[in-house]
C-alpha cells in the first residue's frame, strides 16, 4: 500500500505462516507506534502443524520474545480469515474498552492490500495504515523457504481482491491490466491451491 509506519491507536497483527508478521508488529511497538498489539488468527491447514497453539499464540510468545511486554498484547484466538481477523479483533477491543480511531494493520507483504480493503469495509468509522516486512519478492520466498507457497498464497490473494468486492466482504480495489495478466499466466501454470473454487473473477 506504500503507507508510512504513524503512531496510532493499537496495532493488529494478522495471523498467518509468517512470524515474521509478528516480528514487525514487535518492531512498531518498540519504535512507540502503538501502546497496545492485538494478534488474531486461530489455525488453517497452512499453520496447524507448525502453529499447534493458534497463529495468535505463536505470534505472541515471538513478540514476547523480542520485548513487547505481555500486558501490551491481546490475544485473539479464534479467527480463521482476515474478515474475522477484523471483527473479532474489533469486538476484542470494545469489549476491553479500548477506544480507536487508528490502527496499524501488519500483514504479510502480499497481503496489505487485501488486508486493507477488508478492514476499510468492515470498520469504516476507523483509520488503517498498513505495515508489513519490507523486502523485496526474493528475500521474502528465501525468509519463507517455501517458493511455491508464496506464489500460490499471493495468487489466492489477488483472486479475493477481484471476486471479494461483490460479495460485500472488501471495498473495490483497481487491480492493472498487468496484474489482471501476470494473475491469469500464474493460474494457467498451475499455481491455483489457493484459490476460491468455482469462484468467477469481477469483470
Amino acid at each position: 500500500m506504500g503507507h508510512e509506519p504513524r503512531p496510532c491507536s493499537v496495532a493488529i497483527g494478522l495471523g498467518s505462516h509468517d512470524l515474521g508478521v509478528a516480528e514487525v508488529t514487535a518492531e512498531l511497538y518498540r519504535r512507540g507506534m502503538a501502546p497496545l498489539v492485538v494478534f488474531t488468527g486461530a489455525t488453517s491447514r497452512t499453520t496447524r502443524e507448525r502453529m499447534p497453539r493458534g497463529e495468535a499464540e505463536h505470534y505472541r510468545e515471538r513478540a514476547v520474545e523480542l520485548g513487547v511486554p505481555n500486558e501490551a498484547i491481546l490475544v485473539e484466538s479464534r479467527a480463521r480469515n482476515t474478515g474475522e481477523n477484523i471483527r473479532f479483533s474489533r469486538a476484542l477491543l470494545e469489549e476491553r474498552g479500548v477506544s480507536v480511531s487508528s490502527v496499524l494493520l501488519v500483514s504479510k507483504p502480499y497481503e496489505e492490500r487485501r488486508a486493507h480493503a477488508t478492514a476499510r469495509k468492515l470498520w469504516p468509522d476507523v483509520e488503517f495504515v498498513s505495515a508489513s516486512a519490507p523486502m523485496t519478492m526474493a528475500a521474502y520466498i528465501d525468509s519463507i523457504g517455501d517458493a511455491r507457497l508464496v506464489v500460490d498464497m499471493l495468487v489466492g490473494a489477488l483472486q479475493r481482491l477481484l471476486v471479494y468486492p461483490a460479495q460485500g466482504f472488501m471495498v473495490s480495489q483497481d487491480v492493472p491490466q498487468d496484474v489482471q495478466e501476470a494473475y491469469e499466466r500464474l493460474c494457467v501454470q498451475g499455481f491455483t491451491s489457493r484459490l476460491i473454487p468455482g469462484a468467477a473473477q469481477a469483470e
